[in-house]
């Protein structure tokens, strides 16, 4: 067994009532803030603030998120929030083998820095992008 350091040991998150627990054992390979209309809507209005992680790295720990997949679309994410207190904790993408983590949830947030904007085209006015971060009007290219 492999002995866990700082920079190996799993980190971790769960929602605001504490009901609903992750842990990620994996590093990130994006961290970003997105400003479609759907995360907006998510977020109260703000841009989401993100991490995409390995599937393989990321799992529930403690109690299960309820799920919400739009079921008009034919590409439709699948996200994952507690059903006690409504935070929003996760999405899953048909289209990808990454987890999408929401920062606010880790249990320190104050270690997550963004590293590109995307969907930009949609961000309202108010919407701030750190200086220096590539900035897509759409989904980057894979």
């Amino acid at each position: 067994m492999p002995v866990q350091t700082t920079e190996n040991k799993a980190k971790g998150g769960g929602c605001y009532c504490g009901a609903v627990r992750y842990a990620i054992s994996e590093r990130p390979t994006v961290k970003g803030q997105c400003h479609c209309r759907a995360c907006q809507y998510i977020a109260g209005g703000a841009p989401q603030y993100f991490m995409l992680v390995p599937v393989e790295g990321f799992s529930w720990t403690q109690g299960r998120p309820v799920t919400y997949t739009r079921p008009d679309l034919d590409t439709a994410v699948t996200r994952h929030f507690c059903g006690v207190c409504g935070t929003h904790l996760a999405t899953f993408r048909q289209d990808s083998s990454d987890v999408v983590v929401k920062a606010g949830t880790l249990d320190d947030p104050s270690r997550f820095a963004p590293h590109v904007a995307i969907c930009h085209a949609q961000a309202q006015p108010f919407h701030n992008v750190p200086d220096g971060i590539p900035v897509f009007e759409d989904l980057p290219a894979r």
